[in-house]
């Protein structure tokens, strides 16, 4: 990695490591070796791979963005975040459309896991507004949100912030908008990043690191042009070159 790079600015990036199993995850995770960035866990690996993973990739010194999406009953979900935040994971999430009651659910369970050993860090917990696959004749047609995708990610935003909650995962063209609603300590956690001329893939509302950067988006989530380029640590590098020169002072 080029020396100038603040491995802070590394951190932003998220790598999602969306594989079915331990071993295509640790392929690419030698290829990064070094680069401090963020590395995210699905739902596909997390049910692969369970916990121990986790464990594992927090022994090596990332940090761990757990991306399971809890959306229950509160009760489960607040038993959920309990057994996440043991885990010593940065980030995770739930879904904003469980509402407030869920939402203040995960807050309750995450701080007695903190409580209960205080040697654990407390980890961002954010919701999920609307995916960035969601399209708005998506949202009105077939989930049967009325308005504007902009105005259901704005309202969740405030939801979530009025829950207890650190942060959303939005798409990058909704960051100004959160940060008028709900200020810019309140984080932002994007994926819909593509570098230019790279496949959009099932994403419909992307921007480029160095736009989403300049945008105020707290953390990049990027897959796929990472994790399918020819050299993945070259893609990486490259990234994280074009987010530190968007970087705002």
């Amino acid at each position: 990695m080029t020396h100038s790079i603040s491995p802070a600015i590394a951190k932003r990036l998220i790598v999602a490591l969306d594989y079915p199993n331990v071993e295509e995850a640790r392929v690419i995770i030698e290829h990064l070796q070094g680069i401090p960035c963020t590395l995210k866990v699905g739902m596909q690996l997390f049910y692969s791979a369970g916990p121990d993973f986790i464990r594992e990739l927090k022994s090596k010194g990332y940090s761990v963005f757990l991306d399971l999406k809890m959306h229950d009953i509160p009760n489960t979900v607040k038993g959920g975040a309990h057994s996440i935040t043991r885990l010593g994971v940065d980030l995770f999430n739930v879904h904003a459309s469980g509402g407030r009651k869920m939402m203040e659910a995960a807050v309750e369970g995450m701080e007695s896991a903190l409580t209960a050993d205080t040697s654990l860090q407390r980890p961002l917990l954010i919701a999920v507004t609307q995916l960035t696959s969601t399209s708005q004749q998506v949202m009105n047609q077939e989930i049967g949100i009325q308005g504007t995708v902009e105005y259901a990610v704005v309202h969740y935003a405030r939801l979530a912030q009025q829950s207890g909650l650190g942060g959303v995962v939005c798409s990058p063209l909704e960051v100004s908008m959160i940060q008028q609603a709900c200020g810019t300590s309140f984080a932002t956690i994007t994926p819909g990043v593509r570098p230019a001329g790279s496949d959009i893939g099932d994403q419909t509302r992307i921007l480029t690191p160095g736009q989403a950067i300049a945008g105020g988006s707290d953390y990049l989530v990027v897959g796929r042009p990472i994790t399918g380029a020819h050299d993945p640590r070259e893609a990486t590098e490259q990234i994280i070159e074009e987010m530190s020169l968007h970087v705002n002072d």
